[in-house]
């Protein structure tokens, strides 16, 4: 879920709705897939709903409660963009399982019907069941809703169960209230160990996986169709007599020709079982040149001038590349050949290794991989075929690993998390277990940690007006229980803490993506650490305006960081952003309204320092510029100021991430590098310079947290890293470089952030005109323009 400033958009007009179903309509009639076909349909319906709702009145697109007549908490569907399409995710048609509950109940299948029945002493005891099985799933979180009713009668709270019931009665006929019974393992209240795929979804996967055709043929081409033209070869060699080595010196007597019938027939009998390759079809082809020579004079035809000189031709070239058939240089080729064509194929692998799956429960992850990796062993290969000893193949383990189960530090380290955009799908399973863990009933427990993987489904909404989404503290249900929560903020700062070290690590050189600021945001609350932390704001639809959390995280910066090389690289003044803090909140305080929606002076303060930063981007105009790259630039002076959360994390979350500062600076160039390659040639370099800035300014977050020795020693390290790299990538980062040590060195920039004659550059990276990182490092010149 965003907080208040994740959402911010300039108008609802329709026109992007338009624009989508348009693209849906397109592909739900081209695409050559039918299932892509299918779901491009669903996105056609959905997509009209949206038109047909803001067009009826019934949506009001960037509210909070987008649908007419439904409360915020109620769960809406949501199309890309963040538009509603007008139907609650927990409305539409029964699911069956709803239906086998009627029929259970003895009730109409009627969802007004279950809610009534759920009331009466029968159903509360089979919502008692539900509760003391944990065998039931919440995957909307009205789901849950019934069930913490029950929860409530049972704990002698009926006066807040009658409450609860009264809110969600006049929704009853429409939403599904009801948990879906499970036949699998009881929900599970504590655990450390996650997993990216369950074993169901590697299955899944490894059966969509096909042979690869062009591995098939080049195995069918090894194992059939070279032994074959070996002996079309050998049987034609017979016919050369003298030292020049042409063929068909010597006639071909009846035995020849009879055998080469018996070629040809074999010839006949191959093709039709081995379909896979077909060059030996080809007349251009060397074994289609000697097969169709020998149909001819099989058949007593004469070969003419023409056809005599293309066979005589392949053969010397047959012979020349690979030697004559059953000498020793041929000999060792094609028994090199029939091992590899003997190799098991990856298909033939993949069918062991769902033989292994099979055996395991299919609705977790791995947690031994183990004995699903090994190499195949004797009855295996009895059962299957396959050789015993042959592994699996890189691709089929890697895979594999996705299903495994482990600590989430263990799957960064080993790779199964290779992003914090992963690192992110994953918290909140563990900020849903730790949020639980402060209610003290297990039942509930189990039941609140449901409901908030759940409400983590939830998309978000379109919101104007700074407003923020829907927090799960909303939801009817999660208030009627809230008095049962413990304090919980302790361990909530704990894992806050572990979470946060793990991201910074893992990814130095990445900004925490959106959806894992969220989690840690519902972490920092709970933990009572006072850290806000902010999300990265969309360009194309901000409105000039920041929370004030964004000031408040500038303040917390500038604890840490007031006096540090990063200030003076950015040339912040972090003393000016204290006095303004202490100004607006002064300021907020007399005013009789509630709570600050927006902090003007921090807005105020972003878009003047992104109008002087322009010519150190490489602007040659005004900052103004197109409008996107304008909101940009202001968005990133944001993010400078803030440090984009990482102040906040290491001042007020304590983080202290291993191996140290130094290390992460490193790490991080080397992500600048990377990234930095990729420009070269690039038709559309922007947003890659863009992740570059970023990295870099996570590099001189970490350096300016090392002393002063040790911020020389990480710039000599960088200065050996970019060597290793082509040589336009070091002179595209000699100008920051020479910056950064600048700056080190207790020098400073120009008011254009430049030095040197332009030699030396401050590194940004949003700009309204050419970049200086894109520019061509033999002419100058721009990529991309």
């Amino acid at each position: 879920m965003d907080d208040d400033a994740d959402q911010q958009h300039l108008t609802a007009a329709p026109g992007y709705a338009r624009g989508q179903l348009a693209k849906a309509f397109t592909t739900a009639l081209t695409h050559e897939d039918t299932e892509t076909r299918r779901r491009a349909e669903g996105r056609v319906e959905r997509w009209r709903a949206v038109l047909a709702g803001m067009a009826g009145g019934l949506l009001t697109v960037g509210s909070r409660t987008p649908v007419a007549g439904l409360p915020a908490w109620v769960t809406p569907e949501v199309v890309r963009g963040g538009f509603a399409t007008g139907t609650p995710s927990a409305g539409g048609p029964l699911q069956p399982y709803e239906t086998r509950l009627a029929e259970q109940f003895g009730v109409p299948a009627d969802r007004r019907a279950l809610f009534a029945h759920c009331l009466t002493d029968t159903g509360l005891a089979w919502l008692w069941g539900q509760l003391n099985s944990g065998r039931y799933e919440v995957t909307v979180p009205e789901e849950g809703a019934l069930l913490t009713m029950a929860w409530l009668v049972r704990h002698g709270e009926p006066a807040a169960a009658l409450d609860l019931v009264a809110e969600l009665g006049p929704f009853a006929g429409r939403l599904r209230f009801l948990p879906r019974p499970s036949t699998g393992r009881p929900a599970q209240d504590v655990t450390d160990a996650l997993h990216r795929r369950t074993v169901d979804d590697t299955v899944n996967r490894l059966v969509r996986r096909r042979p690869n055709p062009a591995v098939e043929a080049q195995r069918e081409a090894l194992a059939v169709w070279q032994p074959f033209g070996d002996e079309v070869l050998a049987h034609w060699l017979e016919t050369v007599s003298g030292a020049d080595g042409r063929v068909l010196e010597l006639a071909p007597d009846e035995a020849w020709l009879e055998r080469g019938a018996a070629l040809l027939d074999r010839y006949r009998l191959l093709a039709e079982e081995h379909t896979r390759c077909t060059k030996h079809r080809s007349p251009k082809e060397n074994l289609g040149i000697l097969r169709g020579a020998l149909e001819e004079t099989v058949a007593g035809r004469e070969l003419d001038a023409r056809r005599l000189g293309l066979l005589r031709h392949a053969v010397a070239s047959m012979v020349r590349r690979r030697g004559l058939p059953g000498s020793p240089a041929h000999s060792e080729l094609r028994d090199a050949q029939r091992v590899q064509a003997a190799l098991p194929s990856h298909h033939a692998l993949a069918q062991v290794a769902l033989r292994r799956l099979a055996l395991l429960p299919q609705e977790s992850g791995i947690a031994d991989l183990t004995p699903v990796l090994a190499p195949v062993s004797g009855p295996e290969e009895r059962e299957t075929g396959v050789p015993a000893g042959a592994q699996l193949p890189p691709a089929l383990a890697r895979l594999i690993e996705g299903a495994l189960s482990a600590p989430v530090a263990t799957l960064v380290e080993r790779g199964v998390v290779p992003s914090a955009e992963a690192l992110a799908e994953l918290v909140p399973q563990l900020v849903a277990v730790t949020t639980a863990r402060s209610y003290e009933d297990k039942a509930l427990r189990t039941l609140m940690a449901a409901n908030y993987r759940a409400f983590r489904n939830r998309r978000s909404l379109l919101l104007l007006n700074l407003e923020h989404q829907v927090r799960i503290e909303e939801l009817p249900w999660v208030r009627a229980v809230a008095a049962r929560r413990g304090d919980g903020s302790a361990e909530a700062a704990l894992l806050l803490r572990q979470l946060g070290e793990l991201a910074v690590r893992g990814f130095p050189g990445t900004i925490l993506p959106n959806p894992l600021v969220r989690e840690l945001g519902v972490l920092a609350r709970r933990s009572g650490l006072g850290a806000p932390l902010v999300e990265e704001l969309a360009a194309d639809i901000f409105m000039d305006a920041f929370g004030p959390k964004f000031l408040v995280a500038a303040g917390i910066a500038g604890e840490l960081l007031e006096g540090s090389l990063y200030e003076r690289y950015y040339g912040i003044d972090y003393a000016a952003i204290r006095e303004l803090a202490s100004a607006e909140a002064s300021g907020a305080a007399n005013r009789a309204a509630g709570r600050a929606r927006t902090s003007p002076g921090f807005a105020r303060l972003c878009a003047e320092r992104a109008a002087a930063a322009s010519s150190a981007a490489g602007s040659s105009e005004s900052p103004s510029g197109p409008w996107v790259a304008a909101n940009g630039k202001v968005i990133e002076q944001a993010q400078i100021l803030t440090t984009h959360n990482l102040a906040t994390l290491v001042h007020r979350v304590g983080i202290a991430p291993e191996p140290g500062w130094a290390d992460l600076a490193r790490r991080c160039f080397v992500t600048v590098c990377r990234l930095t390659a990729r420009v070269h040639r690039n038709p559309w370099p922007y947003p890659t310079v863009k992740d570059a800035a970023y990295a870099w300014r996570q590099l001189v977050f970490h350096l300016s947290l090392c002393p002063p020795g040790e911020q020389r020693r990480v710039l000599d390290a960088l200065d050996e890293e970019v060597a290793r790299h082509p040589i336009h990538v070091l002179i595209r980062l000699g100008p920051a470089l020479a910056g950064l040590r600048l700056i080190t060195d207790g020098g400073s920039f120009g008011a254009d952030g430049t030095a040197d004659g332009g030699r030396t550059r401050r590194l940004l990276g949003w700009t309204t005109d050419g970049h200086w990182l894109a520019s061509d490092p033999t002419t100058g010149a721009p990529h991309g323009s």
